[in-house]
C-alpha cells in the first residue's frame, strides 16, 4: 500500500472552504525517522498529518481530501518531488494549495527548480523542526492574506484579490499562491518602481531560501500567463538596474 496514512486521509483534512478541526498537511517522504520526527512536531502545533513514502498515492488522495498544505521530499520512489508538484500545479483543484520541499539537495540550481515550478518554500535537511513549523504557517499565511483591495480589471485581465483567481480573457487561469500575490501587489501599486528586495519584503516576508533571482523567476512564470508577447511585456515592464514597474492602460 503505498500512502502510509497516519488516521485516515479524509480524517486528516476536507477541502479549504469547509469547516474541520485541523489543517491537513500531506507529507511525501521516504525516510522513516524524518517523516516521524515532521510528523510529531506538526501534530504538535494542531496538524493532521498524512504521511506518504512515495510520490505515486498523493494525487488521488489529494483529490479526495484537499490538504492545505504538502511537504514533499525530492527524491522519491515512484516519482521525484519536482514531477509531483509539477503535477500538482497543473490540477485544477490542487493548484493553489501551498507546497514546501523538504529535502537535502542543497544547490541553487534546486531550489530554482523548485520554485520555478510553483513551491511556496525551500528547506533543506538537516533542518530544525520548530523551523519547518513555523515556515508552514508562514506558508499558510500568506494564502489566507491575501490584500483585500478591490478587484484589479484591464483589458482582458480580471485579478480578484477575494477568491484569489486570475481571469484572461474571461477563462480562469491557474497560478500558484506565490504567484498570485506578486501579481497583485505589484497591480496594486501600477507605475511605481518596486525593486526586487521590496517585493521579497512585501511578498515573501521572512521566507530563507529565496533572493533577488526569485523574483526574477515569478515574474516569468506571471508575464506567460497575462502578456500576449513575454518576451515584450506591456503590463509588466522591467526597469533596468532598479525592479519593475506595473503598467495598467489608460
Amino acid at each position: 500500500m503505498e500512502a502510509r496514512v497516519v488516521g485516515s486521509a479524509k480524517a486528516a483534512g476536507t477541502g479549504r472552504g469547509q469547516s474541520r478541526a485541523k489543517p491537513a498537511v500531506f507529507l511525501v517522504e521516504d525516510d522513516q525517522d524524518i517523516s516521524r520526527l515532521i510528523r510529531f512536531h506538526l501534530e504538535g502545533a494542531g496538524f493532521a498529518v498524512t504521511v506518504f513514502p512515495g510520490a505515486t498515492a498523493v494525487l488521488k488522495a489529494a483529490e479526495e481530501a484537499l490538504p492545505s498544505l504538502f511537504l514533499l521530499d525530492i527524491m522519491l520512489p515512484g516519482g521525484d518531488g519536482f514531477e509531483l508538484c509539477r503535477r500538482i500545479r497543473a490540477n485544477r483543484l490542487l493548484a493553489n494549495v501551498p507546497i514546501i520541499f523538504v529535502t537535502a539537495k542543497t544547490e541553487e540550481a534546486d531550489r530554482v527548480t523548485g520554485l520555478e515550478l510553483g513551491a511556496d518554500d525551500y528547506v533543506v535537511k538537516p533542518f530544525s523542526p520548530r523551523e519547518l513549523v513555523a515556515r508552514v504557517h508562514a506558508a499558510l499565511r500568506r494564502y489566507q492574506r491575501v490584500e483585500s483591495t478591490p478587484t484589479v480589471k484591464f483589458d482582458a485581465v480580471e485579478i480578484d484579490s477575494e477568491a484569489m483567481v486570475l481571469k484572461v480573457a474571461g477563462r480562469e487561469v491557474a497560478t500558484t499562491t506565490m504567484e498570485f500575490r506578486l501579481l497583485h501587489y505589484l497591480a496594486a501599486h501600477p507605475r511605481l518602481v518596486l525593486s526586487r528586495d521590496q517585493l521579497l519584503d512585501a511578498v515573501w516576508g521572512q521566507t530563507h531560501y529565496v533572493s533577488p533571482r526569485t523574483v526574477d523567476v515569478y515574474v516569468r512564470r506571471i508575464r506567460a500567463k497575462i502578456e500576449q508577447d513575454p518576451d515584450q511585456p506591456r503590463y509588466l515592464k522591467t526597469v533596468r538596474g532598479m525592479g519593475y514597474r506595473f503598467e495598467l492602460p489608460a
